[in-house]
């Protein structure tokens, strides 16, 4: 199975269209579902389609979490410096290495030097 990517609103165009550049498959949410797409949306349309969320938004990881489930995975990045080439290298380096745990089901917290694999469900 091939990662699939979708970026919420919170991911900027620019980080997407850098991961694209580089052979990601990754799509903004608002390129899929309206804007005012509730996460609950979000999520089950993550599901459908077999991606990943990616998010700054601590949200779906609850929600996810809660609701008992195995998919979809969720990156939560978490960084200080939330300028979009920084989180495109951060994602660019840490993607794979995390690529298996999120194919099987996982909440990564993702930092600038480190991250954290919660393997779902929770």
């Amino acid at each position: 199975m091939k990662l699939r990517l979708l970026a919420d609103v919170h991911i900027s165009p620019i980080t997407v269209a850098e991961l694209q550049a580089s052979g990601y498959e990754i799509h903004r949410v608002t390129e899929v579902l309206p804007a005012y797409a509730s996460d609950a949306e979000i999520i089950e349309r993550a599901r459908h389609e077999e991606s990943v969320i990616v998010t700054q938004d601590l949200d779906f990881s609850a929600l996810i979490a809660q609701s008992g489930l195995n998919h979809p995975s969720v990156i939560s990045l978490r960084v200080g410096d939330a300028k979009p080439q920084v989180s495109s290298r951060i994602l660019k380096t840490a993607l794979p290495l995390i690529e298996g745990d999120l194919l099987e089901g996982a909440i990564v917290s993702l930092e600038e030097t480190q991250f954290r694999v919660r393997k779902l469900p929770i």
